[in-house]
């Protein structure tokens, strides 16, 4: 299968750069077994699900994972993204630029009015990868001191510095436990009132986390989809969580999940439990794409994906290629706005 068919043409002003006032946004509507589109808001979102359903929202929350700095002696820029702390601490594995400068033992430093740390070089790997440690100068935590010097990671496609109103709306409302450098962007559109009317709806709850990495943004640099490696993401189930998919399921109820995110660890759990989503922690490796089985997901709400992503292959394996790539040139054809601050796709 050749990564070449998951592309569309997506014109630059659909790509959304400021969030629409949470709760909002417009929803396309998918029937996957009939291929009927339906448009309407996220407002309405209880009005397509029933008494009973469950929907699984991913509750890791986003940190200020971007270090603006400068190197040292020299002085000269440097930015680093943290994808992902390793088992030694305070060390961590990085995205530099720029890249031809940061070699093993180079040392960098970021400032602000909250303090200031320095990292150290340890190794250098491909596509801008560094692994880095980070410490403090003088006393204090350090992951408070990276939330207070960091910039909240706004995706690529966001063509603006981040601002203060970003701490808090690229985070979901159900977003407790700290960790992901991406938000999982479905969720961005709930609200208190929303989870309120669902509640109201008889339509149950349960949260999940898995810490959204480098793998949301990480370009498909293959030509078969097949060959393309996805990079691990850790997750953790609790047994609340694992005991009300398994009561959902054993029940014949619909399961709705909230973004790939949380798509990819329950399936991903599925596949080591049997089957059986259980309690406990992990790391998730599988790669959706068309031809997957899906053993948890009976609905999927999602934002739209960027051309040739893993995560518009797997909205492609849940409904279709075809269906999918024909919903969203419906979506291009209404203007809806794509992305991390965009509209929202409901697949039932």
């Amino acid at each position: 299968m050749l990564v070449s068919e998951f592309d569309f043409d997506l014109p630059e002003d659909l790509i959304a750069q400021e969030p629409s006032p949470r709760g909002s946004s417009r929803l396309l509507v998918l029937h996957r077994h009939s291929g009927e589109l339906e448009h309407a808001s996220v407002a309405d979102l209880a009005s397509f699900l029933n008494a009973g359903d469950l929907m699984v929202v991913n509750n890791s929350r986003v940190f200020a994972a971007r270090l603006l700095g400068y190197r040292v002696p020299s002085g000269g820029a440097v930015e680093c993204l943290l994808v992902r702390r390793t088992a030694e601490p305070h060390v961590w594995e990085a995205l530099m630029h720029p890249g031809q400068k940061l070699k093993p033992g180079g040392i960098v430093r970021f400032e602000g009015r909250g303090g200031a740390m320095t990292g150290e070089i340890l190794g250098r790997h491909f596509f801008g990868r560094r692994t880095i440690r980070l410490r403090a100068e003088g006393e204090g935590d350090l992951d408070e001191l990276i939330d207070s010097l960091g910039h909240m990671p706004l995706p690529p496609y966001i063509k603006r510095p981040d601002t203060d109103a970003d701490r808090e709306r690229y985070q979901t409302v159900f977003a407790k436990v700290r960790g992901s450098i991406a938000a999982p962007t479905a969720g961005l559109h709930f609200t208190p009132d929303l989870l309120a009317s669902l509640a109201a709806r008889e339509i149950r709850r349960a949260a999940i986390t898995l810490h959204v990495g480098y793998g949301t943004f990480k370009p498909v640099r293959v030509a078969e989809v097949e060959s393309h490696v996805v990079d691990p993401e850790r997750y953790e189930i609790d047994p609340d969580a694992a005991s009300a998919i398994t009561r959902a399921k054993e029940e014949h109820r619909r399961i709705l999940v909230v973004g790939t995110t949380t798509t990819r660890a329950l399936e991903d759990a599925a596949l080591r439990g049997s089957g059986r989503v259980t309690a406990g922690a992990a790391d998730a490796t599988t790669f959706i794409y068309p031809g997957f089985r899906f053993q948890v997901a009976d609905a999927l709400m999602t934002n739209f994906h960027v051309p040739k992503s893993s995560l518009l292959m797997l909205v492609a394996a849940f409904a279709g290629r075809e269906q999918v790539l024909a919903a969203y040139g419906e979506a291009v054809a209404r203007r809806y706005r794509f992305y991390s601050y965009g509209d929202a796709m409901l697949i039932i």
